[in-house]
């Protein structure tokens, strides 16, 4: 039996909840429950409430969700860090 396809849709995060996941409001104002994938937690991607991000989601259950990616911020490179003194 082949894998069911996975749906990719849009959203922020509302809430940081425990054990890695998210509080998401989808862009049809639907709210999912979403836990980091794989990848993100690898690299430690770190995401916090208002970041624009993507989840994948199964026909089979819309409440839950994995966040899959997390939009990069413009006002932060590489090189610069928040609230960094010497």
């Amino acid at each position: 039996m082949a894998k069911e396809e996975l749906v990719t849709l849009d959203g922020m995060i509302e809430e940081i909840l425990p054990d890695g996941r998210f509080r998401v409001r989808l862009e049809n104002e639907h709210r999912v429950i979403a836990y980091t994938a794989g990848k993100m937690r690898r690299y430690r991607i770190r995401s916090l409430v208002g970041d624009r991000v993507q989840v994948e989601m199964t026909p089979y259950d819309i409440d839950k969700a994995r966040l899959v990616y997390r939009e990069r911020v413009a006002s932060y490179g590489p090189g610069q860090r928040r609230g960094f003194r010497r």
